[in-house]
């Protein structure tokens, strides 16, 4: 499992039908004991479960994809993440550190050479490495735009050339300061000028949402696209302003907890058990082929109220301070007031429906971070 270290890494054969049963007797945890397990069985979806897949996932050892790599091997699929680990840890994949249904291949998705031979023999993409967080956006724009537009491009021509299904994972960045009550996939773009950097990951991701859709139109390459909203839970970590480990991480050592902003812009979270669950779901539906899809959930919450509720579930003695965005971020940053989404699109082809609320999130963010 361990990063490939001069000449050609391991990468896992597909599990014969057979020893699909041992392999899932093997995970540390049964289906129905895993965090993933859907509550109900899902609708519509292609019978993958019954044999085993090769998955690639690139960006495999960040937050999400991490996470989706466990649900993976859970059901007995092989899967190789490729990971630059500039945002992902490798701390994140060592429960798999025994692991023969692993492969890790440390590269960058803008190395064609390096992609394809992780490519090699895949059943399935999910594409989730990108540049994230404001913090890294804002401070590496160029190096960002790079790895979210020719990165993705780099993924996109492997799947075509190998007529490998892939799915590409992209942001409610992309509405941008659309702040409709309930943001429907096919609702308009509202983004600021392009001499604020901030936009650019909008206009990237928005980007690979029309490469995945050319693709599809024109090649018959079967892509699919989610829209992540704000997912939160275990591994993820503050330091590129993602905001509810930022606040749990100051409330833990009593200290101020800052709000950027005037703190009445909202937000939703999803649980990210929940959120894989929904990206897996959409990787399996015949109908999500070649279309966005919103997955988060619906629970709005103010940035200030979500400070009280931290202070509230954490009992900390932390205050809560106001930072203007100008002391945080280049002039003329802007920020959305409020993001919010509709999810019916994903409950009508999945029959999907989120588990965690709020409070929930916050403790098990707490409970990793205590760790």
């Amino acid at each position: 499992m361990p990063p490939s270290q001069g000449g050609a890494p391991h990468i896992p054969d597909r599990l014969s039908p057979q020893n699909l049963a041992l392999a899932r007797s093997d995970t540390s945890k049964s289906i129905a004991q895993s965090p993933y397990y859907w509550p109900t069985k899902p609708t519509g979806l292609i019978d993958q479960i019954a044999s085993a897949l090769k998955y690639l996932v690139t960006g495999g050892a960040g937050f999400i994809g991490s996470h989706l790599v466990d649900f993976l091997t859970e059901e007995g699929h092989q899967v190789v993440v490729f990971d630059d680990f500039s945002t992902g840890s490798k701390s994140n994949l060592k429960q798999h550190s025994d692991s023969k249904q692993l492969a890790v291949i440390e590269g960058s998705i803008l190395d064609p050479n390096a992609l394809k031979a992780a490519t090699k023999g895949v059943d399935r993409i999910i594409h989730l490495a990108a540049a994230v967080g404001l913090f890294n956006i804002v401070q590496h724009p160029l190096r960002s735009l790079r790895i979210n537009i020719t990165g993705s491009e780099n993924v996109f021509d492997l799947a075509l050339e190998n007529k490998t299904p892939v799915l590409v994972a992209s942001s409610s960045e992309v509405y941008g300061k659309n702040t409709a009550d309930s943001l429907s996939e096919d609702d308009d773009r509202i983004v600021g000028s392009p001499q604020k950097i901030r936009w650019s990951y909008s206009d990237a991701k928005a980007i690979d949402e029309s490469m995945a859709v050319a693709l599809n139109v024109q090649a018959g390459l079967e892509t699919r696209i989610v829209r992540l909203f704000n997912t939160v839970g275990p591994r993820q970590m503050g330091q590129y302003g993602m905001v509810v480990p930022r606040f749990v991480s100051a409330a833990l050592k009593d200290e101020p907890i800052e709000i950027y902003g005037t703190g009445k812009q909202t937000r939703c979270f999803g649980h990210v058990y929940d959120i894989v669950r929904a990206l897996i779901a959409v990787d399996r539906s015949p109908h999500a082929i070649g279309r966005p899809i919103n997955l988060g959930v619906s629970q709005e919450i103010s940035i200030l109220d979500l400070a009280k509720k931290v202070k509230e579930t954490t009992n900390s003695d932390s205050r809560i301070v106001f930072k203007s965005y100008d002391e945080i971020y280049p002039r003329g940053f802007e920020d959305t007031e409020r993001r919010v989404p509709n999810n019916s699109l994903l409950k009508s082809l999945t029959g999907w429906s989120e588990t965690k609320n709020i409070d929930e999130i916050i403790q098990d963010v707490a409970s990793f971070l205590k760790r």
